[in-house]
């Protein structure tokens, strides 16, 4: 990386002589900062505004599977950083423990409805693919949290549903590597492995939206009026190329 030594001290001035200088194009940094910026355009990643058919409530599912995941990934930092004593005695680990679970309830709820619409939304149309598989891939390894999670609980509930699955899995040979009566293993499958896909996948598909935009409903049959414009929104273009 080149040093300007006239402007070292001055790191506003040195951004803004640096920005274009055609000696810097080779650099590392400068190709995937413009790698970046071309993939991901801000006006794309952060936009203003949004196309008026947003306003429909089937669009809200996807924000609420946010923000449950969200309330799910916090509360769950909690309960592992007190252990499933913690959570089994204390007033306020039940508390945490319940939270936890209601927010899997709204998550699995909310994420449900927002596959379903989009999928009679055909939400894999204008080049949104990769958008569709990494929502429907986050839906199936949030199942598996969700079951790691149960195994995890430490109670006769796991215990009951531990012993039942572990006849299943055995007989796909899983079970050699996948041991579900096996507490530290499945909390780590619980806490550490699926969480981390979950958000990458997440994080991808959030990224895919804003590449690609909010998929659009269909166009209405001949005759039939559309939905307008509501005031003071602006219909922001949308890429729906096949």
């Amino acid at each position: 990386m080149t040093v300007d030594l006239d402007t070292i001290h001055d790191p506003q001035t040195t951004e803004a002589k640096s920005a274009d200088l055609p000696e810097d194009a080779d650099q590392w940094s400068a190709k995937v900062r413009h790698a970046a910026v071309e993939a991901l355009p801000p006006g794309r990643l952060l936009p203003d505004r949004q196309p008026a058919y947003v306003a429909s409530w089937i669009y809200v599912f996807g924000v609420i599977t946010l923000a449950a995941l969200s309330v799910v990934i916090l509360s769950g930092v909690v309960l592992a950083v007190f252990g499933p004593t913690w959570w089994h005695v204390s007033t306020v680990g039940l508390f945490v423990n319940s939270l936890h679970m209601w927010s899997v309830e709204v998550f699995f709820f909310a994420m449900v409805i927002h596959l379903w619409g989009k999928f009679f939304m055909a939400a894999w149309r204008g080049r949104r693919r990769a958008t569709w598989i990494t929502g429907v891939v986050s839906f199936v390894v949030s199942v598996g949290a969700a079951f790691t999670g149960y195994l995890s609980q430490q109670n006769f509930d796991s215990q009951w549903i531990s012993t039942q699955a572990k006849d299943g899995i055995n007989s796909t040979g899983a079970g050699a590597i996948f041991n579900v009566t096996n507490f530290g293993q499945m909390i780590m499958w619980h806490i550490v492995l699926l969480p981390l896909v979950i958000v990458l996948l997440v994080g991808g598909h959030v990224l895919l939206v804003r590449l690609r935009g909010v998929v659009p409903p269909f166009d209405p049959p001949e005759g039939e009026s559309t939905l307008g414009d509501f005031e003071g929104t602006a219909a922001a273009p949308v890429d729906d190329r096949p």
